[in-house]
């Protein structure tokens, strides 16, 4: 085993700090010890190799420095030779410039110079002489330059032809490079040029520009280094990073990004003067140098390390190893004796004679003895009570000979107070690493409490049970998918025998969905098992009213799924006996039948006069055609025409007596309600009939709107007229009592179709012209027998409202405003187009009334 270095560095001479670290070494704990031998090695390993690596990333950062300075070097000589080189073409041009300035260079003159320049300097493509107004004077153009560069005597520059340099030449008044221009800059160029102009002066006025035009890649090749070339990729680029002339060399291989030494080649780049940044030079090395990483060296002392990385992991594995055998013995030896003294169950050994040999902390605690007291003892033991020595002995000697029951046995144990509680005990052999007996072991558990708690459940169930024997509900609970009843109280017991039969029968009728039984149900197996039942077991509790002709009594039927003491799933039902209450119900509804038929007798009633004023018409004009006929025929003064003429007319009005008494005879007999699909249109009508006779006679005026294509409702026609005929007839009576002029004498019906409340319905109103409500019979409209009338019942109002609720609509009543002066009131309800499902099968069962 290594030992971990020093923390410094002794002097050779003196033993002094040998002697120190053995000092430190002993004072620390076995824990940190182990940590130090086992981390030592790995702690050498790691510093070795961050050294290693730290050198060669040294080297290798100088050797790129190196190649960077190179490139930065390099390019900014090929810069300064370009530059030379465009100095002196600038040069040149600006002395035949001035030549033509001062007159001493015609035409043909410049031709020659032109020429000389062109051919003599490969990169210089074209010599334009351009006047003021932009027209080409003379040209002379390269023969390797392309055919869009000819420029003819007397062509006009192009607009953009110049890149706007030529202005910029005009106004300041000196010599201007324009940007490169590249074929995606203009389309009269097929590769990209280099233009400087030139200004002429013309005595102190502008006389037009020298135009040099140069072949940008002409520039890389004639005035960039072949030295330079030789060892870098050279392109010349725009401000857009677009490359103009040169190659740019292959990207890397992306596999060789993968290796920490292969970064990417050198690279500078700077604007070519006098250009500007419209132009840049830009070098890119072909490769990195190997430099470091490709020497023998770097070979060598990589093999050298990992040979020595190889050898120091495999010390660190060895140590380590001897830790952690040594850790894990140290852990199991505390975990077991942790295990042992955490232990609530007490534990005691005994060997083949019965005496004591070794008890836990638990069962010291449980007696109350110290474990001196018990180890080595024999019996009987201290915590053995006086009064079941006898007792415990032969269970002793039944625990020593192997008769012990596997599922223990209960003893009273005695404390060192002499407390005594109850105990269960559970006997097993003690078998040694041999295989061999060498005694036997006994577990202990205080089970005072446990049974305490299960006679309070005893108890418990009990009260429970006399509770549901005494309700006044049969209570039955049946697993789902079997035939088994699981609980039935008293009163399900005297109505159905405590046969399942009576639960599945109640079920059945109220339609509640229960599993049909299956062969699993011989079993003792829930069919359900494994599925899950929080949803059915929280879900609410399903009601339902039933008739149960066996017992002739009508039964509220309630069922819920919950969860068996067994973890099956189980159905209880509850079943309460509501016969009175269906009587009552039915009582009270043929109470409120007989109220809407006397409403409608007193309705009939109150308009008699006025139906007898109606009927006698068609009776008179009845009277009046026969006496006539008869007078006419006696006198033979009529012709058969004549005569069929007029019994025709009076058929016409004996139909008319006829229709208006039938009416009335619908209208005023005694039916049980009956929801039809009716006609809006129909039933409005029938009800404007009856109630125009009323409203004739108090002299007020009916009009009507009844919006088209209205929709078919559910609805009693007959309760419904009802409703607006007590409705029209009251806002006739509330004119009357106003004692409005004849002008102000009217009510209005108005049928149109609405949404409320997120549903279809149609609404009908009727207004009326009278004083309104006043505040307190607004809050008394709809008392039964509160009446404003002095011979009214107060019903009215009550039944009308109670038959549109019936019908699942809505009853409303406001005053209508004139600023502050009331001028009417309305009345307003609406039907659903659509009956709920729930309300539907109730109206077959209750009257229209609430």
């Amino acid at each position: 085993m290594s030992t971990p270095a020093p923390l410094s560095t002794p002097s050779p001479a003196s033993p002094a700090p040998l002697v120190w670290w053995r000092r430190w070494w002993r004072k620390q704990s076995p824990s940190r010890q182990d940590r130090f031998i086992t981390l030592g090695p790995l702690l050498a390993v790691i510093l070795f190799l961050a050294a290693v690596i730290a050198a060669f990333g040294y080297l290798r950062i100088e050797e790129i420095d190196r190649e960077q300075q190179a490139v930065k070097r390099d390019v900014e000589y090929a810069q300064q030779r370009l530059r030379l080189r465009l100095l002196e073409r600038q040069e040149q041009l600006m002395r035949i410039g001035r030549d033509i300035s001062n007159k001493d260079v015609d035409i043909e003159e410049f031709m020659s110079q032109a020429e000389s320049l062109v051919n003599q300097y490969p990169e210089l493509l074209a010599v334009t002489w351009v006047d003021s107004k932009r027209r080409v004077k003379v040209a002379y153009v390269s023969a390797s330059a392309n055919a869009a560069q000819l420029r003819g005597a007397g062509e006009q520059l192009k607009a953009g032809e110049t890149d706007g340099t030529y202005g910029l030449a005009r106004d300041l008044r000196q010599p201007v490079y324009s940007r490169p221009l590249n074929p995606t800059d203009s389309s009269d160029y097929n590769a990209p040029t280099l233009q400087i102009l030139i200004p002429l002066d013309d005595q102190g006025r502008f006389g037009g520009v020298i135009m040099g035009e140069y072949a940008i890649d002409g520039l890389l090749r004639f005035g960039v280094p072949t030295e330079v070339t030789a060892k870098y990729a050279v392109t010349l680029v725009d401000d857009k990073n677009r490359v103009l002339a040169g190659n740019v060399p292959p990207p890397r291989n992306p596999a060789a990004r993968l290796l920490p030494w292969t970064d990417d080649a050198a690279e500078y780049e700077i604007p070519v003067s006098p250009v500007g940044n419209g132009l840049l030079i830009r070098a890119q090395g072909y490769r990195a140098s190997l430099g470091v990483v490709g020497s023998g060296f770097f070979w060598l002392v990589t093999a050298l390390s990992a040979i020595t990385v190889w050898m120091l992991l495999g010390t660190w594995r060895h140590t380590r190893r001897r830790v952690q055998a040594q850790q894990a013995l140290i852990s199991e030896t505390n975990f077991r004796r942790a295990m042992e003294n955490s232990m609530l169950t007490g534990m005691r050994a005994l060997d083949l004679q019965g005496r004591i040999t070794y008890v836990n902390p638990a069962f010291c605690q449980m007696t109350g003895l110290a474990e001196s007291e018990l180890v080595g003892r024999t019996p009987p033991f201290p915590h053995w009570p006086e009064a079941e020595i006898d007792t415990l002995m032969a269970r002793l000697d039944d625990e020593l000979h192997g008769r012990t029951p596997p599922a223990g046995f209960e003893v009273k144990v005695k404390r060192k107070n002499g407390e005594l509680f109850d105990a269960r005990m559970y006997v097993s052999p003690l078998i040694d690493p041999r295989g061999q007996q060498t005694g036997w072991m006994t577990s202990m558990t205080d089970i005072t409490e446990p049974r305490r708690i299960r006679e309070e459940l005893t108890a418990s169930y009990e009260r429970f049970t006399t509770v549901l024997e005494g309700l006044d509900a049969a209570i039955s609970v049946a697993p789902l998918g079997s035939e088994e009843l699981l609980f039935a109280n008293k009163l399900y017991r005297s109505w159905f025998g405590g046969e399942v039969s009576g639960h599945m029968n109640l079920i059945a009728q109220a339609g509640v969905p229960a599993a049909a039984p299956t062969d699993d149900a011989l079993d003792a197996v829930d069919g359900l098992a494994g599925f899950p039942t929080d949803t059915l077991t929280t879900a609410q509790t399903e009601n339902a009213e039933i008739f149960v002709p066996n017992l002739g009594k009508w039964l509220e039927v309630r069922s819920r799924y919950l969860t068996w003491v067994d973890g099956r799933l189980a159905q209880m039902v509850i079943a309460t006996d509501i016969t009175p209450r269906r009587h009552a119900e039915e009582q009270a509804a043929q109470q409120n039948e007989r109220a809407q038929t006397a409403s409608r007798l007193i309705t009939m009633g109150e308009m008699a006069s006025s139906v007898a004023h109606e009927l006698n018409q068609p009776l008179t004009a009845i009277n009046n055609y026969c006496n006539g006929m008869v007078s006419r025929i006696k006198s033979q003064q009529i012709s058969n025409e004549d005569l069929l003429v007029a019994l025709e007319k009076t058929a016409k009005q004996a139909h008319r007596a006829g229709q208006i008494i039938q009416r009335i005879r619908s209208f005023v007999k005694r039916s049980e309600p009956n929801r039809t699909a009716a006609d809006v249109a129909t039933l409005v009508s029938n009800a404007m009939e009856l109630a125009d006779i009323e409203l004739r006679r108090h002299n007020v005026r009916l009009s009507h709107y009844i919006a088209a294509r209205l929709p078919q409702v559910m609805v009693d026609p007959i309760l419904i007229e009802q409703v607006l005929i007590n409705l029209m007839k009251n806002g006739a009576e509330s004119i009357e009592q106003a004692h409005m002029p004849t002008a102000r004498r009217s009510v209005e019906l108005r049928v149109v179709p609405k949404t409320i409340e997120d549903q279809s319905v149609v609404e009908f109103s009727v207004l009326d012209s009278g004083k309104g409500l006043s505040p307190e019979v607004m809050g008394r409209l709809y008392e039964a027998f509160y009446s404003t009338k002095a011979e009214g019942m107060g019903i009215g109002l009550k039944l009308c409202r109670s038959i549109v609720e019936s019908h699942q609509g809505r009853m409303e009543a406001e005053n209508l405003y004139n600023g502050d002066e009331v001028v009417g009131c309305r009345f307003t309800f609406w039907i659903p187009v659509t009956p709920l499902l729930s309300s539907a099968s109730s109206a077959t069962d209750n009257v229209a009334i609430t």
